[in-house]
């Protein structure tokens, strides 16, 4: 397996064969990437999840050849050779075919025929040497079979199978398939007219060469026909094809041949087209599910890796009309201090009476920045704080996913006195402190930073997302004595039991006040300890390396070296003279190479470094509320709210993201938009058109200062 993962990711062998070692003895991506990179040769995380995925996909596979050689071995059919054949296939589709011919199927009318007693003549109409093909169905005719042509029908229906069941015909026709297939999308007539209808008026008559068909699309088509509204399928030159495959099988001209000719065609139309049909289906769909997927991953990692506010006393705002907008004080650890409902805008709104409300909430708490959420009179009720002139930053905040939270067991868990629009309010308030701890809260697919998440295989978005979580959770590092119990199960070796009983051991014993005390925590034993560890932070610990990123295991390493620059490990992390002095070439060993070694300098340098950028504040346009204000030409600020394949949405503050198309993101040619853009990027947006009727923004990025 290993040599195939390598020769398949382009990447040395030695590497793969280390990767899936310690991958099989149970070592998480994270601490493969960061703390094993003398085993694996420096191979990046995305590399050895890749690595991963392929490996788990070809130990399935290697289940299912034991399936195979199993089921063939039974019915007395194996050979030799096809046991060697099937033990050299690490293709699915291969094997599949290889195994097509023995697998147990329903009764089919090949079935039937061979029962009648047809399956000799069959072989002798497919050796295409019988004048009289008639003559010899007579000898054929007996019980149910009651004349030559019920006879000549039957083996024909076994040709056709055996047609069907050829690899070398499945294979032609599959590259027909990749050569000149085209998907073809048509209304439902009854559908056409209604309003669900109209947003899939792009594909009521939609046809294109498969091989071209980005995912997006494709993805969109098979929603419409999921919803009864679009009929799509996947076509080639049926002609052509059958003229191929008799090519194929026949030879010269008579009877026999024409018979064969006529099971040819029947095996295409029957079995072999709608086959080869679906399995292109599932391929396009599967290749289409990918891409989404790992856009959807990206963005996702993008929004967790978000700049944060960090500890601070904040004032969050869950702007609201009809029901008043929800305010709540955070101290700098997220606790709630306070919470209100502030009539602002609206009927019942009164702007002064809620500036002086604010300013008043704002004083009392000591509030150092505010968080607004984006959704409804989000607009409205920043130019009432800005009114206010609190003398504090305040920034628009993402709630997607907050109402997810707030009527969630964890919400319900952290604030059971208080009702939904109090958790939704200090789900935005905290976001704006460190969106990470607060996002891993939340079913990755309620974020809204993908599409077609409903559509995709779920199993797979599923691992991709909670994946992309744990990559990021471990790239920050986590506060040991912070962290809630649903950021602690994202940590490298740990999972919910050991997440909780972590928390429960803080609570029962207070804060951790080493790494080593870990050790203690009930069920957390040598291998999760080893895995965790490097990832959880004690901020002002006793030993200052247990703040930092540097493992345990590499803690003799450090401390030598303090003691060979006569100092302390503390003195070592101040002094920048002390650590240039250092030679690392002395204290490379067989367990502790260069590559972990320079990692040490790195976080020596900078313990417990943050990766994330500064959080900036962002101002709409003042002049911009609706879209009606939109006029074409105009240049406006916005906010990257989600990155697709065929471009990208910016919020310019009118309650409705508009669409930089991917044609529209550079005066060059890119083939992605993450290219150009990032989400939550401050960009400046030229409006390009504004469709009334079908709600959409159309913006651009291109020749705007």
């Amino acid at each position: 397996m290993n040599e195939i993962i390598a020769k398949l990711l382009n990447l040395p062998a030695k590497a793969v064969i280390n990767t899936t070692e310690l991958l099989d003895e149970g070592c998480t991506i994270p601490f493969i990437s960061r703390y094993r990179k003398e085993k694996t040769g420096g191979l990046d995380e995305v590399q050895i999840g890749n690595i991963a995925q392929q490996y788990d996909r070809l130990k399935e596979l290697s289940k299912r050849k034991e399936t195979v050689v199993k089921t063939i071995t039974e019915l007395g059919k194996m050979t030799p050779a096809l046991e060697k054949r099937i033990a050299d296939c690490w293709d699915a589709t291969e094997l599949e075919d290889i195994y097509l011919p023995f697998k147990p199927k329903r009764r089919t009318r090949a079935q039937v025929a061979r029962e009648l007693g047809l399956e000799p003549l069959a072989q002798l109409i497919m050796l295409q040497r019988e004048r009289d093909p008639e003559r010899t169905a007579m000898r054929f005719v007996k019980g149910n079979v009651k004349d030559a042509a019920a006879a000549i029908k039957g083996a024909q229906d076994i040709i056709a199978e055996t047609v069907s069941e050829d690899e070398t015909s499945r294979n032609r026709l599959r590259a027909t398939f990749k050569r000149e297939a085209y998907i073809t999308s048509k209304v439902v007539k009854a559908k056409q007219d209604t309003d669900e209808a109209a947003k899939y008026s792009d594909y009521f008559d939609f046809e294109e060469p498969l091989r071209r068909c980005s995912g997006n699309r494709l993805l969109a088509m098979r929603r419409g026909e999921a919803e009864g509204i679009l009929r799509v399928s996947i076509n080639v030159d049926d002609e052509e094809a059958i003229s191929r495959l008799q090519r194929q099988y026949v030879h010269g001209k008579g009877e026999c041949q024409q018979l064969v000719e006529e099971a040819c065609e029947d095996a295409y139309k029957r079995l072999l087209c709608p086959s080869i049909e679906n399995e292109f289906a599932a391929l396009s769909k599967q290749k289409a599910d990918e891409e989404a997927i790992g856009v959807f991953a990206e963005n996702l990692r993008q929004l967790l890796l978000a700049a944060p506010l960090g500890q601070k006393r904040v004032m969050g705002i869950d702007p609201g009309i009809r029901t008043g907008c929800k305010v709540v004080c955070l101290d700098a650890q997220g606790a709630l201090l306070y919470h209100d409902v502030v009539m602002a805008v609206g009927d019942r709104g009164n702007a002064s009476a809620a500036a002086r409300k604010f300013a008043d909430i704002a004083h009392r708490f000591a509030a150092e920045a505010v968080a607004i959420g984006n959704g409804t009179a989000s607009r409205e009720t920043t130019d009432i704080v800005k009114q206010a002139d609190l003398g504090i930053p305040h920034y628009v905040v993402s709630e997607d996913g907050a109402s997810v939270y707030s009527a969630s067991k964890v919400a319900r868990d952290e604030f059971p006195d208080e009702d939904v629009t109090v958790r939704g309010a200090v789900s935005i308030g905290r976001r704006l402190m460190d969106p990470l701890a607060e996002l891993v809260k939340i079913d990755p697919k309620s974020i809204g930073v993908g599409q077609y998440q409903h559509d995709v295989d779920q199993s797979q978005l599923k691992k991709s997302l909670d994946r992309t979580v744990e990559s990021c959770v471990n790239l920050v590092g986590v506060n040991l004595n912070t962290a809630s119990e649903h950021l602690l199960n994202y940590v490298s070796g740990l999972g919910p039991v050991l997440a909780h009983n972590i928390v429960e051991y803080r609570r029962e014993n207070g804060a951790f006040t080493s790494r080593a005390q870990l050790k203690k925590v009930p069920r957390l034993g040598p291998a999760a300890y080893q895995q965790c560890a490097g990832f959880l932070r004690i901020p002002d610990a006793k030993n200052p390396l247990d703040s930092s990123a540097v493992h345990p295991e590499s803690y003799k390493v450090v401390e030598q070296m303090a003691k060979d620059a006569s100092c302390t490990v503390k003195e070592l992390m101040q002094s920048p003279d002390k650590r240039k002095q250092i030679n690392l070439n002395r204290y490379v060993t067989d367990e502790t190479g260069m590559p972990t070694l320079t990692d040490i300098m790195k976080e020596l340098e900078k313990p417990g470094r943050d990766p994330r950028a500064e959080i900036e504040t962002f101002e709409f346009d003042a002049n911009v509320h609706t879209p009606d204000d939109l006029i074409e030409g105009m240049v406006l600020p916005g906010i990257v709210t989600n990155i697709t394949k065929f471009g990208a949405f910016v919020d310019v503050g009118v309650h409705q993201d508009g669409l930089v198309h991917i044609s529209q993101m550079a005066d060059r040619y890119i083939s992605d938009p993450a290219e150009v853009v990032h989400l939550h990027q401050h960009v400046r947006v030229r409006v390009v058109e504004v469709d009334r009727r079908r709600n959409r923004i159309a913006l651009s990025l291109r020749n705007v200062e």
